[in-house]
């Protein structure tokens, strides 16, 4: 699959070398690169604000990150545009190219105000130029101050680069942070803007690419992509018109204890909808007249004695274990019979928990599809240790258990090991709801059973996922959404579009 920057992921050291490369090496410069952020900025903003309703107002800080937003108070200015300008410090402290920012602002009529304890109340857009990515600890003094009153403020707030507060490498609060509607970052994609915490304060990223040559990226090799839906499509080929059933995989799902057989239930219907060309779901005996009147296509075996299930796991292509499988004495046993099959594994739930209790490797080829207190368990933490840093959690779990992880949450991470990292910013709160675990190792066990790898199966089954979940959402709205709302979705998007005619 070609790689192009706009879905490639860098720390935000990695994007301050693309900037210095960019400057010196391109021969852009420092000041004129300034200026590109400054008019992409503006030209953004005015999309979204197109009508200019109430006043502009720009929050500076120190660096060039405020020199971005001295340029952007310019712009609305030859604009005429009301807009006022605060700088949260002594503006003659400022250097380099923010000070010929901060002198061109004042050529243009501009004026500076100096740090305030309440914001113009006539204020219809806030523009965060505060702090940018090279920010390691909690704002503080004024500009965490002004941090807060933007966000008392009933104005959007636009945020520069990377919202002030935001650590731009992991997606963790370091304190104080502005809540953005919109973000626009410069240069590079900061990977830290797409997972985690930042999706609560981001709004809808923008990437301003600022006519950067591709000399200045090649040698830069991202430590993340985020999942575009034309590679998807590329990983979802249209079928031989001489197809059989036997062609498309055998899934076998393990799981639905007493009282949890939904959920086995709805991680087979889901591998159907993905493509599988045979389910198999072993369960309880109680499960099996709902699972046949759900999904007829189904073949339901009702186990009493896990060695009852030896048979079918000998048959199978790939083994979906965990939905609703519990950690009792039935659910052990089924669990040490999908290991020791050396059939690879899509491992949910309470695959996952008692993984963390034996400690053992699963076979090649498999998918861990763990959210954070799963994740943490597996990796002996507690789920705020692991959010403190996502992308270093997901790594680790690929290379503790050599297996390909899907870490759950706001801006999924998934990762192969010693392989390429992929990050799913689709998705939203709707799905944060029973079930939903369920549906996503039932997709990726369907396409892993169709002859997908491991790594492609995983990050396409997340990307499907989270988007049958926002189509769902859009049609039918967050609240109140149900796992199972899914399905209708995920066929549609296995289907290329020539196939549905």
């Amino acid at each position: 699959m070609t790689r192009i920057p706009e879905q490639a992921l860098y720390t935000a050291a990695q994007v301050r070398e693309l900037d210095r490369r960019a400057i010196e090496d391109a021969g852009i410069g420092g000041y004129p690169l300034m200026c590109r952020a400054g008019e992409a900025a503006f030209r953004r903003l005015r999309f979204f604000w197109p009508g200019g309703s109430g006043r502009l107002l720009v929050l500076t800080g120190p660096g060039n990150n405020g020199g971005d937003g001295y340029v952007i108070a310019r712009l609305a200015l030859e604009a005429e545009l009301p807009v006022t300008l605060v700088s949260a410090v002594d503006s003659d402290r400022l250097g380099g190219d923010a000070a010929r920012a901060r002198d061109d602002w004042l050529r243009a009529g501009g004026e500076i105000s100096n740090f305030q304890e309440q914001l113009p109340g006539d204020t219809g857009l806030i523009v965060d130029a505060l702090l940018g990515t090279g920010l390691a600890r909690p704002p503080e003094g004024q500009i965490a101050t002004l941090v807060n009153l933007a966000n008392a403020h009933p104005a959007p707030v636009f945020a520069v680069d990377c919202p002030t507060g935001l650590d731009a490498d992991t997606g963790q609060l370091l304190g104080d942070v502005v809540r953005a509607s919109h973000t626009s970052t410069f240069v590079g994609r900061k990977r830290g803007l797409h997972t985690g915490q930042a999706r609560a304060v981001c709004g809808r990223v923008h990437f301003e690419r600022l006519d950067i040559p591709d000399a200045v990226y090649q040698g830069m090799t991202p430590t993340a992509f985020l999942i575009e839906r034309q590679a998807v499509a590329a990983c979802l080929r249209p079928r031989s018109p001489v197809a059989h059933k036997g062609r498309h995989g055998h899934v076998v799902v393990l799981g639905g204890d007493h009282g949890m057989g939904g959920a086995g239930i709805m991680a087979a219907e889901a591998a159907l909808r993905a493509g599988a060309g045979r389910v198999s779901l072993l369960t309880r005996t109680e499960h099996v007249s709902a699972a046949l009147a759900r999904a007829p296509s189904l073949l339901v075996q009702g186990i009493r004695r896990p060695a009852q299930a030896r048979a079918t796991l000998a048959t199978a292509d790939v083994l979906v274990v965990g939905p609703g499988l519990g950690q009792g004495a039935w659910g052990r046993r089924l669990w040490r019979l999908a290991l020791d099959s050396g059939r690879p594994l899509v491992l949910d739930a309470d695959g996952l928990n008692l993984l963390a209790r034996d400690g053992r490797r699963p076979p090649a080829g498999s998918i861990l599809t763990p959210h954070p207190g799963e994740a943490g368990r597996l990796l002996s933490q507690s789920p705020a240790e692991l959010e403190a840093d996502r992308f270093a959690a997901v790594t680790a779990l690929a290379e503790r258990y050599q297996a390909t992880v899907v870490l759950k949450g706001a801006g999924s991470l998934i990762a192969e090991p010693q392989g390429v990292t992929h990050v799913c910013d689709a998705g939203n709160a709707g799905m944060a709801v029973a079930g939903m675990g369920d549906i996503l190792a039932g997709i990726a066990g369907g396409l892993r059973a169709q002859g997908l790898p491991e790594g492609e199966a995983a990050w396409v089954a997340t990307w499907l996922h989270a988007t049958a979940g926002d189509l769902a959402a859009r049609e039918q709205g967050q609240r109140g959404l149900q796992a199972p709302d899914l399905l209708p979705a995920v066929q549609r998007l296995v289907n290329p579009a020539g196939e549905r005619r």
